[in-house]
């Protein structure tokens, strides 16, 4: 088998990474090409990080995140109550695995949206399929799905989805549908799927917008628990830029 037809197959195959590795290889001068277990090693290598970067090409595609920020990108300061370590902590991801919740929050323009958009985009990278919504296009999804009765259905997939994002919390009121649906997201998902909620209102302002007791203490007692906390503070980086 020559060369052309061994390139061919790979491509068959699908192993586009392998292909285009050992379309490179090819195209050195024979004295520089590796030897057959460096070229393996080197073949196997370039196939996982293709396949890396298409399943995180497509699960950012599926995320639907309303910024597309790299996490490098964040600015860590103690004016901004942000430090490297807390953000190099949550990079890695141990929160998810975990099922533990993240809150934002924080003065309008403080880079709530930024941040959770930039975790959102490294849960991608590891491997974790991630769902971003603004608070109220998650409303219309609800209540477009109690409508049609698919609401069920949308639940177990949101349960079956390792990170879902939840922007700008406490900017509307919410009725009485929109509170149980809540309350069933908090449940499927306790300490066993993350969510990351960011909102203008401190955490202990929760309990009062949802103005119902009985719900609010039900949400929030499986939303606070284990809970990361940031309270990012500053200027507004919008009247920055």
């Amino acid at each position: 088998m020559n060369t052309t037809e061994t390139l061919q197959q790979l491509r068959h195959l699908k192993l586009q990474g392998m292909a285009s590795a050992y379309q490179s290889q090819l195209e050195l001068p024979v004295n520089q090409q590796l030897d057959a277990p460096e070229l393996i090693a080197e073949l196997t290598q370039s196939e996982i990080l293709s396949r890396t970067n298409e399943r995180t090409t497509y699960y950012l595609k599926l995320a639907k995140l309303r910024l597309p920020v790299h996490p490098e990108s964040m600015e860590c300061s103690a004016a901004r109550n942000l430090s490297k370590q807390q953000l190099s902590t949550l990079l890695q991801g141990t929160y998810i695995q975990h099922g533990e919740p993240v809150l934002i929050t924080g003065p309008t323009g403080c880079g709530k949206s930024h941040l959770a958009c930039a975790l959102a985009h490294q849960a991608c990278v590891l491997g974790y399929r991630t769902l971003y919504f603004n608070m109220n296009r998650f409303i219309e999804k609800v209540t477009l799905s109690k409508l049609d009765g698919s609401f069920l259905k949308q639940l177990n997939h949101w349960e079956r989805t390792p990170l879902i994002i939840l922007d700008d919390f406490g900017l509307q009121p919410l009725d009485q549908q929109m509170k149980i649906a809540l309350l069933q997201l908090m449940e499927d998902r306790y300490a066993k799927k993350s969510i990351i909620i960011t909102s203008q209102l401190p955490v202990s302002k929760w309990h009062e917008f949802i103005n119902e007791p009985t719900l609010a203490d039900a949400i929030l007692d499986r939303l606070t628990a284990k809970a990361h906390r940031i309270e990012l503070k500053g200027e507004s980086m919008r009247k920055k830029k």
